[in-house]
């Protein structure tokens, strides 16, 4: 009794082979096989299509700098195992610069040091059969770009000068960030840092000290850096100290001179018997007026039992212990060359309840 057995090949079409029953002493052949056509043989079916699992890290540009160590370790998937190739840039690896291990799960393509010309495209392809899963890495091996060719002074006008500079030739195999300028005087040689990160080749570098001499040098910068040399000014940019011309402008004095005004009078006030007693007001005068105190239209200045204080205009008299007989009006008068203003206040003394 014969049996048929149907098996299917990955990506291809379902393709079906006779077993033949040990039983049956002579093989059977169709009428379109001849004798001598060559017996099918089975095939191993595909358990697991081929997949790539590209890291996350390696679905953008991979950078590394001239010299680092390329490792890459790209796992994929597919049983029985697949046969796992790489190319760079569309041909074969280099075998005496980059070295590849492929296991059952995984490959890893390894570069010691690297150099620019290792950058390019990187294509994984795992086979199984007639199924195929690709994946590209993007590698770019970056050094430090090559310093700007030349840098001129323009000119110099005021405290400031005008420089040009022209691009580098190389920029290391990445894109310039820009360019850092740097100055010194003669006097120190020390060199400051002016502009970070410039991206244009002309400036204006304000600020600079009268009486000094400049030096400039500028740097390229990209994502690995500062170049490792920089080009320096020929000719020094001098700060001239200009001629300063002093003119006495006339202007008017002005008349200040007032005759004595308060501006704040005395008050009226009601106290109690061995308690002091202070009378405030203010004046405004010039020239500086002579402050007199009166007591009833006598003149109390010297008498101990007061103490009369003037300062910025403002006038103050203590009345020390006040008894029964030191109420009355009580006057401040101001006086100077111009003119004398005075102001009263009733002051009351009652005996204590």
């Amino acid at each position: 009794m014969e049996a048929a057995t149907a098996l299917q090949v990955a990506s291809g079409p379902s393709l079906k082979v006779k077993e033949v029953s040990p039983a049956d002493e002579e093989p059977q052949t169709s009428p379109q096989q001849g004798a001598g056509s060559p017996i099918p043989q089975l095939l191993s079916p595909v358990e697991e299509h081929p997949k790539i699992c590209l890291p996350r890290a390696l679905r953008q540009t991979y950078i590394r700098k001239v010299g680092d160590t390329v490792k890459l370790l790209i796992p994929f998937q597919g049983k029985p195992r697949p046969q796992a190739t790489w190319t760079h840039n569309g041909c074969a690896l280099d075998a005496s610069r980059v070295s590849v291990r492929n296991g059952d799960r995984d490959s890893i393509l390894f570069i010691r040091e690297a150099r620019r010309a290792d950058s390019g495209h990187y294509r994984l392809s795992v086979q199984l059969g007639g199924l195929e899963a690709t994946a590209t890495i993007d590698i770019l091996v970056i050094e430090r770009p090559g310093p700007p060719q030349s840098i001129k002074l323009v000119d110099v006008w005021g405290a400031n000068a005008i420089l040009e500079w022209t691009p580098p030739q190389d920029t290391g195999n990445a894109a310039l960030l820009g360019y850092v300028l740097q100055k010194a005087d003669s006097k120190s040689g020390l060199w400051f840092t002016v502009l970070e990160r410039y991206h244009r080749t002309s400036c204006t570098v304000s600020g600079l000290i009268v009486g000094n001499s400049y030096a400039f040098r500028v740097f390229a910068e990209n994502q690995c850096g500062l170049s490792e040399t920089a080009p320096i000014t020929a000719d020094l940019a001098h700060i001239q100290k200009a001629a300063t011309v002093y003119k006495t402008m006339g202007f008017a004095q002005r008349d200040v001179s007032e005759a004595p005004k308060f501006t704040q009078p005395l008050s009226d006030c009601t106290t109690v018997t061995g308690y002091d007693t202070q009378l405030y007001c203010c004046v405004r005068a010039f020239p500086k007026p002579k402050i007199i105190w009166l007591k009833n239209k006598m003149d109390i200045q010297g008498n101990p039992k007061y103490r009369a204080l003037t300062c910025l205009g403002i006038c103050s008299l203590e009345i020390r212990k006040p008894g029964p007989f030191d109420g009355g009006i009580y006057t401040c008068k101001a006086v100077n060359t111009l003119g004398e203003a005075s102001v009263d206040c009733r002051v009351d003394v009652k005996a204590p309840e």
